[in-house]
């Protein structure tokens, strides 16, 4: 938490009580006696009305009738926030609606100069997805399944769900507990464990046709969850050594189980390691499609035959 959030938070804590002192900001914030004393001096310079009561048992009181003071932003902070806007509006993100909605609220929160900057900004800036002819235009493929929202809103209560899917011609329920919702090749995906199999899968949201919270009193604790997937973690069967050339390709795009480790101070040289499932054809099929996008600038120490044998097929392909 950087010193500017710090802040913030500590006005909201202090604005929602009568009395307060300085050990319970150390206590609360886990921070020194002299930083608390510090941020409740900034506190006070923004204009939040203290006052300091002397004696052993003295602190500091919001004066009654009292209120946060506006929140205004400055220049580079509302350029910050429309451009986040504008380099994903044509994302398949959830709560569309309601971006947009936010987005007018900025505007007519600031001054005509500011507005006129971001205008021009909205005229000259492009990022990836988006029509240059036409950047606001939202394309249906753009908007994500309607599914998504009321996952996160129960998420947002529980992890533990029974969903139901549709995997084409079969149609599954089972209890899960999620791990992680994420976005991956233009797709919401859950990382869940089954409750049930003790396994973990991966469901594509747009194969969900239901989802409830999971309301059986037999949960295991995520701590045991945890512990049953470390037992399950595959084998490293995939190591490769990447130059600088490759590691830019990594940045551009990478799966997201994928990471690698820096080799060298200047982040020229790296290692990855990880698993590939050769018995699934769509993900061997993916590995070999994203190696071939990393280049030429590998060096590779381990590697499944099945994926070898891919990645010579696809070169005889291309340089007969």
């Amino acid at each position: 938490m950087n010193k500017v959030e710090r802040i913030n938070i500590i006005m909201r804590y202090i604005n929602n009580r009568a009395h307060f002192t300085i050990s319970e900001i150390m206590r609360e914030f886990n921070i020194s006696r002299s930083t608390a004393i510090r941020d409740i001096k900034e506190i006070e310079a923004m204009g939040m009305p203290l006052v300091a009561e002397v004696g052993r048992d003295g602190g500091y009181s919001v004066m009654n009738n009292s209120v946060l003071p506006t929140v205004r932003f400055t220049d580079n902070e509302i350029k910050a926030l429309f451009i986040a806007f504008m380099a994903t509006r044509n994302q398949q993100l959830p709560y569309l609606k309601s971006r947009h909605s936010l987005a007018e609220k900025l505007l007519g929160l600031i001054s005509n100069n500011q507005q006129d900057d971001l205008v021009l900004l909205n005229q000259i800036l492009l990022f990836e997805g988006t029509n240059p002819h036409n950047p606001d235009l939202l394309d249906l493929s753009d908007l994500p399944h309607p599914m998504l929202e009321k996952l996160i809103q129960i998420l947002l209560m529980d992890s533990y769900l029974w969903v139901t899917v549709n995997e084409g011609k079969v149609i599954e329920s089972y209890p899960i507990y999620l791990l992680h919702l994420y976005h991956e090749k233009s797709l919401w995906l859950i990382e869940g464990f089954d409750l049930e199999d003790e396994k973990r899968r991966i469901i594509p949201v747009d194969h969900l046709t239901h989802v409830e919270p999971y309301s059986s009193k037999k949960r295991a604790s995520k701590k045991k969850i945890l512990e049953l997937l470390s037992k399950q973690e595959d084998v490293i069967n995939l190591v490769l050594e990447l130059g600088p050339k490759a590691i830019t390709q990594f940045k551009k795009y990478h799966p997201l189980n994928v990471s690698i480790s820096y080799t060298n101070p200047y982040q020229t040289t790296a290692i990855l390691q990880t698993f590939v499932n050769v018995e699934h054809t769509e993900e061997l099929t993916e590995m070999t499609n994203w190696l071939l996008f990393l280049g030429g600038d590998i060096t590779v120490r381990e590697v499944p035959e099945e994926v070898s044998e891919g990645l010579q097929e696809r070169l005889r392909l291309y340089c007969p």
